[in-house]
């Protein structure tokens, strides 16, 4: 009987250490590899990409002067858009140049072909999205807006590509975007395939609203949005550039959506 009281003994002392053990281990384990913390969210992907290097030219109280400008440097295949500034002056950005030494080889180039006279780089810490200390999305939709507001009642006319259908409403908006430092492509159908769905409920200041003015569902009329059920667009090639709304009867028909970029 001694020897079988010994072995029970002996083998509750091996379980607890064994138990001892296994929680030990289960401890160390638990310091080495913690449990997964829950997966950050994403953040949203830029949609388009920075202007870079731009020209300006001329400074014109005339629009027909600055329209000629532009004409002149369509027809050299170089993209460019008049504009007005706060100012009040009518203005001419030139290209989208990767570096300030090709923007001013181009201009030094315009210079010596007698199409402009002087000329300004515009870098990217000089817009509003592009500056080094960065900008909030609120303070970058107030510049849109702001700047969108400038072109009220502008008798707004576009040289070369005038013609081209929807090219005066989309031509507004692609303005309002580069000029604040994000390169919004030129025509309404290409605003609408590069911007990021955005439900009705979810509209904000600086998103762009689109509209299918020709029937069907083919987009051919863009505006920005300003708040509310506001919008700001171009009614037409030659039109004055003027606010409408979204509830109103023809608009309210013909809407196709909004997108965003920001």
């Amino acid at each position: 009987m001694p020897r079988a009281r010994h072995s029970l003994r002996t083998g509750r002392i091996r379980l607890a250490a064994a138990l001892c053990a296994g929680l030990l281990i289960a401890a160390c384990a638990g310091q080495v590899k913690p449990p997964p913390e829950a997966p950050f969210a994403p953040a949203r992907r830029p949609v388009l990409k920075t202007m870079r290097f731009t020209i300006q030219a001329g400074a014109f109280k005339n629009i027909d002067n600055a329209v000629r400008l532009t004409d002149r440097l369509l027809e050299r295949k170089l993209s460019a858009y008049h504009f007005i500034d706060a100012s009040g002056f009518y203005k001419v950005r030139i290209g989208n140049f990767p570096s300030r030494e090709g923007a001013a080889a181009q201009a030094e180039q315009l210079m010596a072909a007698g199409v402009i006279e002087e000329f300004f780089i515009i870098a990217p810490e000089d817009t509003a999205a592009g500056r080094p200390e960065g900008v909030f999305e609120a303070q970058l939709r107030s510049e849109l807006i702001r700047t969108a507001e400038r072109f009220i009642g502008v008798p707004y006319r576009w040289g070369g590509d005038s013609t081209v259908a929807g090219f005066d409403c989309s031509g507004l908006t692609m303005v309002v975007y580069q000029l604040n430092g994000l390169e919004l492509p030129r025509t309404s159908s290409e605003q609408w395939r590069a911007g990021r769905p955005v439900a009705d409920g979810d509209l904000q200041a600086g998103d762009l609203v689109f509209f299918a003015t020709r029937g069907g569902k083919r987009v051919s009329h863009v505006g920005i949005y300003t708040g509310g059920s506001g919008f700001l667009h171009a009614p037409g090639r030659g039109s004055r550039i003027e606010k409408a709304d979204l509830a109103s009867d023809y608009f309210r028909i013909r809407y196709l959506g909004a997108r965003s970029y920001l």
